[in-house]
């Protein structure tokens, strides 16, 4: 399939509910790289690039994200890698 490269926003309740170090376990989990940081909106922003399969499941998973967080919406950007 080759490498892809994605950027996240994720809004709702996505701060002080565990999902920067859930995001971080996902992507490990599935082969990815990338970062992951809270932005002063209250959002949470991802670049995660890897096998584009890996990507498209970790794109799935942050729809939600871990159970303790409520996502609300997610922009995508999908980047050259």
């Amino acid at each position: 399939m080759g490498q892809k490269r994605i950027q996240l926003i994720c809004r709702g309740r996505v701060q002080g509910v565990y999902f920067r170090a859930s995001a971080r376990r996902e992507a490990r989990q599935n082969g990815l790289s990338g970062w992951v940081k809270n932005r002063s909106d209250g959002s949470v922003e991802l670049i995660v690039e890897g096998e584009e399969d890996a990507v498209k499941d970790f794109l799935q998973w942050a729809q939600t994200g871990p159970s303790t967080a409520r996502v609300d919406k997610v922009e995508t950007k999908w980047r050259s890698y």
